[in-house]
C-alpha cells in the first residue's frame, strides 16, 4: 500500500488540507475558481443558501446551492504557483484518504471552472465582452516541473516557439486545451488561445522602470494562428489550471472578463458591473 507521506501532504490536526483549510465535506462537485477573495462573496451572494464559509491566507472559500445545484467558490489570489496549490489541494480531498494516506482507487472528478479578468490582444475584441480560453498557452513554465506530460498541444506549441522566435533563456512554452464537456457548454462565447504569462509587468511586456527583454511581444502575438485561433487575450492562471486539473482527471475552463484591450489601450469604465454579468452568465449555464 502506497502511503503519501506528511511532508508531501500536510494535514492539520483537525483533518484539514494544509493551505486552503478544508474539508471534502466542504467542497462540491463544481468549484468556481476566482482570483480576487472578495469575488467569492460577490458569487456567493448569488446563491439561494450558503452552507460553508472557510478563510485562510488568501484563499477563500463559500460553499451552497442555486436552484438545487451545489456549487463551491474558491479565491486562488494570483499567479499559477497559487493554482499549483489549489489544485493540487482539491484533488487531495477528493482522491487521498486523510485517515491512512493512501490514494483513493476510484477517483471523482471534479469541475473546475476559473472566472477570470483579462486584457485583449486583438484589436477587435471588445471590452466589457467575454472570452473563453480554447487553449492555454504557458509561458509560466510550472507543467515542466511534472512528469506527466499528457494533455500537451505539442504542435501549437512548436509553431509559436518558431513564429515568435521564442529566446532559449525563458522557460520553453506549453500548452493544454479546455475540456471538451465544458467548451461544449459555453460554446456561443468568443473563445481563442490564451497566453499566461508569470507576472504582470515584464512578462506581460509592461515597462514602467525596467525594461521588458522581448521586443514586440505583443505583435509577435498577435500575428500568431493556430487552426484558425488567434491569441486573444493574456492573465496568469489559465495554462497551469488546464495542465495539473486535466492529468489529475478534473474538467477545466477559463473564461474571462474582457477589462481593457492592449492593442485600443481602452479600458472597461465599469468594470464591476462586467464582471457580474459574466457571473451571471455562467450560473444560468450551471444552474437553470
Amino acid at each position: 500500500m502506497n502511503i503519501v507521506d506528511s511532508t508531501e501532504l500536510i494535514i492539520t490536526p483537525e483533518k484539514r488540507i494544509y493551505h486552503l483549510n478544508l474539508t471534502k465535506e466542504e467542497i462540491a462537485d463544481t468549484i468556481l475558481l476566482v482570483g480576487d477573495p472578495d469575488r467569492v462573496k460577490i458569487i456567493s451572494d448569488k446563491f439561494d443558501n450558503i452552507t460553508h464559509k472557510i478563510n485562510h491566507r488568501e484563499f477563500t472559500t463559500h460553499t451552497g446551492n442555486l436552484k438545487g445545484k451545489e456549487i463551491s467558490v474558491i479565491s486562488t489570489g494570483i499567479g499559477t504557483d497559487n493554482i499549483d496549490i489549489v489544485v493540487n489541494e482539491l484533488d487531495a480531498l477528493v482522491n487521498i484518504n486523510f485517515e491512512n494516506r493512501t490514494i483513493n482507487k476510484k477517483k471523482k472528478s471534479l469541475k473546475l471552472i476559473r472566472l477570470g479578468t483579462t486584457g485583449a490582444l486583438q484589436k477587435h475584441i471588445e471590452i466589457n465582452s467575454f472570452l473563453v480560453s480554447k487553449y492555454a498557452l504557458g509561458f509560466d513554465g510550472l507543467a515542466h516541473f511534472y512528469k506527466h506530460k499528457e494533455h500537451m498541444e505539442e504542435e501549437l506549441v512548436k509553431a509559436y516557439i518558431t513564429h515568435a522566435e521564442w529566446p532559449d533563456e525563458l522557460a520553453r512554452p506549453y500548452c493544454v486545451k479546455a475540456s471538451a464537456n465544458l467548451l461544449n457548454m459555453f460554446e456561443e462565447l468568443a473563445s481563442g488561445i490564451t497566453a499566461t504569462a508569470s507576472g504582470f509587468y515584464g512578462p506581460q511586456g509592461r515597462s514602467l522602470r525596467l525594461n521588458p527583454s522581448i521586443k514586440h511581444l505583443h505583435e509577435k502575438m498577435q500575428s500568431f494562428h493556430y487552426n484558425k485561433n488567434l491569441i486573444t487575450n493574456f492573465e496568469m492562471e489559465a495554462s497551469a489550471l488546464y495542465y495539473l486539473g486535466q492529468n489529475l482527471g478534473h474538467s477545466t475552463i477559463t473564461i474571462c472578463a474582457v477589462l481593457g484591450n492592449r492593442v485600443t489601450k481602452k479600458y472597461s469604465e465599469n468594470y464591476k458591473k462586467t464582471i457580474s454579468n459574466m457571473i451571471d452568465v455562467v450560473l444560468k449555464k450551471l444552474c437553470y
